[in-house]
């Protein structure tokens, strides 16, 4: 007769176990507490990033439960992030004036068909959508697919360039019904990433679908890369 495995219990860092004592794991703090909590809870000597876990109420079966918007955080992630712009002749130049580190069109879909993927984010105007097909199971594969409700296909390009430049992210939830979502760096301090994570939780609340009918946000936990999690009272 086999004996039944048990699972191996996580093994915590000294390090982790000191930080993990200055959270009440029963408590739901204030937005403000959180953020300044969270500012002391990394375990690494790196800039950590501060992130926000939303549990939403949805099925994920269901189309119109589905959560997914962008939002525009007033102190950025921290994060420099590298842009590729699909778009015509006419418009590389401003496209990189406005921030982007690759513009193009049939060059730059080559370049990817080649293998050479040097960005973060892929945006497009409406009319070179069309010219992805070849390369869309790749971008779509890594995420980096312009679409319409990441913001990321838009006719007004600089505009877009310039929004992902300062700040703006994409909120879309996992097959689970969870929001996974930097909301900025550890350095930040307390009262920006406070302002940074009021400006989330209030965007993921407007962009709230007709599909859900009963409670929305079931819960926020934040916490930076590695390090122990603090609840948040909404």
């Amino acid at each position: 007769m086999s004996k039944s495995v048990q699972p191996r219990e996580k093994v915590r860092s000294k390090k982790y176990k000191e930080k993990a004592l200055m959270v009440d794991a029963a408590k739901l703090y204030s937005i403000s507490d959180a953020a300044e909590l969270v500012s002391k809870l990394s375990t690494t000597k790196f800039d950590a990033t501060a992130e926000a876990h939303v549990r939403i109420n949805a099925d994920t079966t269901q189309a119109d439960q589905l959560v997914r918007t962008t939002v525009n955080l007033p102190h950025g992630t921290g994060k420099v992030v590298r842009i590729a712009a699909f778009v015509p002749d006419d418009l590389i130049d401003e496209a990189k004036k406005a921030g982007a580190v690759i513009a193009g069109n049939d060059d730059l879909v080559k370049a990817i068909e080649k293998g050479e993927i040097n960005f973060d984010i892929a945006v497009a105007v409406p009319a070179m959508m069309k010219n992805l097909g070849k390369i869309a199971k790749t971008l779509g594969q890594k995420g980096l697919m312009p679409n319409p409700k990441a913001g990321t296909v838009s006719d007004n390009i600089t505009k877009t360039i310039e929004a992902l430049k300062k700040g703006r992210i994409e909120c879309k939830m996992d097959k689970f019904g969870i929001i996974h979502v930097p909301f900025g760096k550890i350095s930040f301090g307390g009262k920006k990433l406070a302002e940074n994570l009021e400006a989330l939780i209030a965007g993921i609340v407007e962009a709230r679908p007709t599909g859900i009918k009963n409670s929305y946000i079931l819960s926020v936990t934040i916490a930076p890369t590695m390090g122990p999690g603090v609840k948040v009272q909404l």
